[in-house]
């Protein structure tokens, strides 16, 4: 097998050097030899550890030194190895998002080389070697198994496996080969090894990409052979060692070597100890199943997903065992049993002691059972289900007044793989061999058959008479249901039932066990599920006792596919003195896709008469997978009391949570927020879905507020989510977006099956915070959106003419077109665009790029998009506000190749109040292989600003943008006011207004980012000139180590106008006079030190003049408007108005008699009786914070929210 035969050794090639190193160790005592890598720290500075797991936190290794502990790759190829990396600083589509230990893209982790290979290609990592370790030995880790490239992990893409000098290689952990995109943890028993050894973690595969199998934060626990007290001697309750050290009574005679020495195994006449070496002792194989136990090792077994790796009683490859599985014809019979020989009756002041050990491991373990049979069977300890890869300590005592015999019955379950294993059962003097012969009058019956398949059973319906398949199984509501919660301890804590009859009584309770591992005790339901988003968990608990700390008890959800997932709920410390002091306790389980256990975890700080830890009154409510509390319309929800009809995905990374003192909709109310600064978090993705939703005859339209806050965020999407798992992006945004809130309209098209919609936190970055509120889902279309940057959707836009615009990327296979859009300045990023070449659009042809119909406003809007005009007579592109009555106006036109740059553009518009739509224009020329494309149209609700004018930052960016390009920085500026900023260090108040109140651009310099990564604030592109004079104020703390760089950007280059490192006082005005030859576009850079905050406020350019006021360059032609259009269209539309409010005087004035005769009070119109949402509440301004909430009214519309009511009209879109 290719684990086998593997050896580690050391070679020596100088005595001179050997002698060298005994004379250092000789003067340095703890240092020597056989002290070095025994988990104890003989050295005060602990020198006697370093590079043996051992980092100066403890054991624990997280990789963030570059000496990994005394880990190393051995791979045999270098094909595939192991690599110490970071994610770097995008998030991939491979590998973590992040380590574990920091939970940055900066922490580093061991992660594998991408492979593609005809034939399985092995990488090895190796500890350092160890000297020895304890029977309670266990490696902690956390890892990641993913299958980014959907080519399959194959059967052991991850295992471990311990190597001892001179043996062969054991196996001694084998995760599940399940993909999933996060980081999971487990434990790696090791046991008692009793030569010096090293651990070898192996990825077998084929084919894989980079990162897809990897480790973080191994730590040793639990390891150290017993130390000797100090100045002492051993309690009269516990054996003195040989070695030094003391072990408890009840590891004596136990078979294990507890000491490290075997002392407390020396004096153990009278017991019978068989370890299946030579062969079962005086244990009868024999069977009434067809199934059978048989003797083996793991050397005789080829699958290395069967069997336990290794025998107990050597903890090696080629020890013995009883073993029995699945045989390859399959399962005729699912149990299997032996039987000790005939035994003399015992007493209960002499009872019969067994203890033994059992390897459950994997799916195909149902369970083992100890029954008593003399003239009947009864069961005497049973443990249920696998226990995973480890052998774990079972004491049995038996009471009988008649000759008896110990049968050993596993359960078999035909499933993937896995078995049940036996080894080194010991028994007591009391068990006395028997020469009376045994019968049996009755043989007990065999259990009923299961009143359904199993998928049915404990899946929270009654499918079966009596709901006798829900009966057992966690719910104290059923009579039989407590017997549901099964034992899974395998320390020395354990839970266990008491019931009472009498006084109707039972609860759960945490005793003393005989285990072996220093682990929580736990006790778990069987596979329960799958359940729905109201699933919800109801039970008292109780941590009673003088003490001042009784212990912890949690809830943890064991998930049949992804593993052990993260505790639910804890509570630590004591909830009273006396026994009655009960305290209620609800979990919320939520909704869970695959099969599942639920577990009480429990460790006592000490157990006794005076401390004790309880739990009782178990129930489970609304947890079917079919049950919804609520109709679709609980989707509008403003989160003040509760999540509405959304709920956590409970397959993704990480929750998002309710927080209070945030939100839209009063300002201190609740909204649902992620916090990418949170130390806590790990894994890319962050869910919430909604309740599904029924197929329609029409679309709807999603509206909520979202902020997008933070100079290292990530991204906030919108997905549909269909019955069958697909998923379609509708709605994204990424980036910095400012310290506000920014209101959104999705559209959701025509489904013609149920779906689900999401909210999906993509965490690429760490540093920031994505929130939502006030979200409601309407049955009509959106109005056009504020912001379209045509990331999964066209906005409503429409094309018309001889040739079609299409939504398009840089993967779309045309001829021409940008590479990358603007908005993600990345391949994957959506802009329209429209062919304009001859062959297409031939010269005077006309296609237009139409928006749905806008409301009209009162005050001037800020119009601004960006364009791509590519090669020789790209064609003439205008922009035009069209009003729905009269004329349009044009706002902007350009027929200029304009390189491959993406340009920006903004035109003033004026509506008057009257409806209007935005037409983009383009007129074919001729040219040959040419395009227009339009990127990020947004709609401000201010004038725009003149382009030497200004920006104060008040009323947003104004022209200026970050860089989405990864090539060319990583982090983001952020727009906030100290007024607003409850997480960041920043000016106590900005430069415009000298208040707490005004804004200003900032850079942070937070833990959460690398230092000297970069944040790119880019200009318009302005015209070449001899001297334009650019002033702006900078702040910079005295302790910052933070830099900032102006440049100039002209074709591609960077070219330095000024770089400012030291900085007298907070707020400084900067004047550069910048000359160019070239088109070019200023750049503030920030350069991120390791404290501190740079801020930039109140910029201003004056193209063509200098800072000494001179002109400097003459009339410059420039591609952007005045406000001639806005003008002219306000002009034209306040004549419409006027010659429609004379008609319609005369007509009230020929009809007021007529109306009044027929007007009926009790008939008049009401807002409740128009269709649609009053919004009125929401400022339109989108850079206020603030709304105004009106008084409560009462409509039949069950979709309103609570206390707000919200208006289609009114609301403006981001």
């Amino acid at each position: 097998m290719w684990w086998k035969g593997r050896r580690i050794v050391q070679i020596r090639t100088s005595a001179l050097i050997l002698a060298f190193i005994l004379h250092f160790a000789a003067s340095h005592p703890c240092l020597s030899p056989e002290r070095r890598c025994d988990f104890v720290c003989d050295c005060l500075d602990c020198d006697d550890e370093q590079d043996c797991g051992y980092s100066g936190k403890g054991f624990r290794c997280d990789f963030e030194d570059s000496g990994i502990c005394g880990w190393k790759d051995q791979s045999l190829n270098a094909a595939y190895r192991w690599e110490r990396r970071q994610r770097g600083d995008t998030l991939t589509g491979s590998g973590p998002s992040s380590d574990f230990t920091t939970g940055t893209a900066s922490g580093w982790f061991m992660g594998v080389t991408e492979v593609k290979s005809q034939g399985v290609k092995t990488a090895v990592l190796v500890s350092p070697k160890m000297q020895e370790s304890s029977p309670t030995c266990r490696l902690r880790l956390r890892y990641f198994l993913w299958d980014s490239g959907q080519t399959g992990l194959g059967s052991s893409p991850l295992l471990a496996s311990v190597v001892q000098q001179d043996t062969e290689t054991a196996v001694v952990w084998r995760p599940e080969a399940t993909s999933f995109r996060g980081w999971r943890e487990a434990t790696v028993f090791l046991g008692r090894i009793a030569a010096p050894f090293q651990i070898h973690l192996y990825s077998n595969r084929l084919e894989g990409r980079r990162g897809d199998v990897a480790v973080d934060q191994l730590e040793f626990l639990d390891c150290a052979l017993p130390l000797p007290l100090p100045g002492k001697e051993c309690p009269a309750e516990m054996l003195a060692c040989k070695r030094g050290g003391c072990v408890a009574q009840r590891q004596v005679c136990d078979g294990t070597d507890d000491c490290g020495d075997w002392t407390d195994e020396e004096n153990c006449e009278g017991y019978r100890r068989c370890d299946f070496e030579n062969d079962v002792c005086d244990w009868d194989l024999r069977s009434l199943s067809n199934l059978k136990w048989v003797r083996t090792s793991q050397e005789n077994i080829s699958d290395p997903l069967k069997g336990p790796g290794r025998d107990h009683s050597n903890n090696s490859v080629s020890g013995h065992f009883l073993y029995v599985t699945v045989p390859d014809g399959g399962l005729r019979k699912d149990w299997a049993a032996f039987q000790s020989p005939p035994l003399e009756p015992t007493t209960s002041t002499h009872p019969c002691k067994m203890v033994m050990y059992t390897h459950q491991f994997g799916p195909r373990s149902g369970g083992l059972t100890v029954l008593v049979a003399d003239k009947s069977i009864s069961a005497a300890w049973k443990r249920g289900g696998a226990l995973g890869d480890v052998w774990v300590k079972a004491e049995v005592e038996i009471v009988n007044n008649s000759t008896f015999q110990i049968l050993i019955m596993a359960a078999v379950r035909e499933l993937a793989y896995g078995g049940v294993a036996v080894d080194n059962i010991v028994l007591s003097p009391e068990c006395r061999r028997s020469n009376d012969s045994m019968w049996l009058e009755k043989f007990p019956k065999s259990p009923k058959d299961p009143c359904t398949v199993p998928e049915k059973m404990c899946d929270f319906e009654s499918d079966c008479e009596g709901a006798e398949d829900e009966a057992a199984c966690g719910d104290f509501s059923y009579s039989k249901g407590s017997s549901g919660w099964t034992d899974t301890s395998i320390g020395s804590q354990g839970w266990v039932l008491h019931q009472n009859s009498t006084a109707k009584e039972e609860y759960l309770y945490v005793a003393e066990a005989p285990g072996q591992q220093l682990t929580e005790a736990q006790t778990r339901t069987p596979l329960l599920g799958p359940s729905g988003p109201a699933c919800t968990l109801q039970f008292d608990f109780a941590l009673t006792g003088n003490p001042a700390h009784i212990g912890e008890l949690s809830v943890r959800v064991i998930d049949s596919m992804l593993g052990v997932q993260p505790k639910l709920w804890e509570f630590s410390g004591k909830t009273g003195t006396e026994e009655a002091a009960w305290q209620p306790a609800q979990v919320a389980i939520g909704a869970r896709k695959h099969r599942f256990q639920l577990a009480f975890e429990s460790r006592a700080v000490k157990l006794g008469p005076s401390a004790k830890i309880q739990v009782k009154n178990v129930h489970f409510t609304g947890c079917h997978a079919n049950y919804f509390p609520s109709s679709s319309t609980a989707l509008t929800c403003n989160f003040e009391d509760g999540p509405c009809g959304w709920h956590q995905d409970n397959s993704d990374n990480f929750d998002w949570t309710l927080v209070d003192g945030m939100d839209h909709t009063i300002g201190f109310g609740k909204s649902f927020v992620v916090d990418m600064w949170s130390s806590s978090l790990r894994g890319a993705f962050g869910r919430l879905l909604s309740l599904p939703l029924l197929p329609s005859h029409t679309g709807h339209c999603l509206t909520f507020f979202y902020k997008i806050y933070g100079t290292n965020i990530g991204a906030l999407n919108v997905k549909l989510f269909d019955k069958d798992g697909y998923e379609k992006l509708l709605w994204t945004r990424s980036g910095a977006h400012g310290n506000m809130w920014h209101e959104a309209h999705c559209p959701v098209p025509l489904q013609f099956t149920t779906y689900q919609l999401m909210f999906e936190a993509v965490r690429s970055g760490f540093d920031g915070q994505v929130a939502i509120d006030d979200v409601a889902l309407v049955a009509h279309p959106c109005s056009v959106p504020r912001l379209c940057s045509f990331e999964g959707q066209q906005c409503g836009y429409r094309s018309s003419g001889q040739v079609y615009w299409v939504l398009r990327n840089g993967h779309t296979p045309t001829a021409t077109g940008p590479k990358t859009d603007h908005t993600l300045e990345t391949e994957l990023g959506f802009y329209m665009m429209v062919q304009t070449g001859g062959s297409v659009l031939p010269a005077g042809a006309i296609t237009t790029l139409t928006s749905p119909v806008r409301i009209g406003k009162a005050h001037t809007e800020c119009l601004n998009f960006w364009y791509h005009m590519g090669s020789e007579n790209p064609g003439s592109l205008s922009v035009y506000m069209k009003p729905m009555e009269g004329e349009r106006v044009k706002i902007f036109t350009d027929n200029q190749d304009q390189g491959d740059v993406w340009r920006h553009a903004n035109g003033n518009i004026s509506s008057n109040l009257m409806d209007w739509q935005l037409q983009f224009e383009v007129i074919g020329r001729g040219g040959k292989d040419t395009h227009v494309a339009i990127d990020d149209i947004f709609l401000s609700a201010h004038p725009c600003e003149n382009q030497g004018s200004k920006c104060s930052f008040e009323k947003g960016m104004c022209t200026w943008s970050n860089t989405q390009n990864i090539q060319r920085d990583q982090l983001d500026w952020e727009l906030t006011s100290h007024e607003k900023e409850m997480h960041y260090s920043t000016p106590s108040e900005d430069h415009s207004l000298g208040t707490e109140k005004g804004h200003f651009l900032f850079l942070p310099s937070s833990n959460r980012t690398a230092t000297n990564q970069k944040a790119q604030l880019l200009g318009p592109h302005l015209p070449p000139t001899k001297g334009t004079c650019l002033k702006f104020w900078l702040y910079k703390q005295y302790s910052t180590d933070s830099q900032l760089k102006v440049w100039t950007l002209s074709k591609g280059l960077l070219n330095e106008q000024l770089d400012v490192t030291e900085l007298e006082g907070p707020w400084r005005r900067f004047d550069i006079d910048i000359v160019s030859t070239e088109e070019y576009q200023i750049v503030f850079e920030g350069i991120k030190g390791a404290v501190g905050v740079l801020a930039l406020d109140d910029i201003e350019y004056t193209v063509g003049v200098n800072c000494a006021k001179k002109v400097t360059d003459g009339a410059t032609t420039s591609t952007k408007p005045s406000n001639a259009g806005g003008i002219a269209a306000s002009v034209i539309v306040v004549l419409l108005l006027i010659g429609t409010l004379i008609a319609l005087f005369i007509y009230y004035l020929r009809t007021q008699m007529r109306v009044q005769a027929l007007t009926d009070p009790s008939s008049s119109s009401s807002l409740e009786d128009r269709g649609g949402f009053g919004n009125d509440n929401y400022e339109a301004d989108l850079s206020e914070d603030h709304v105004r909430i009106r008084p409560a009214q009462t409509h039949p519309m069950a979709a309103g929210f609570n206390n707000v009511s919200v208006s289609s009209r009114e609301r403006e879109a981001a």
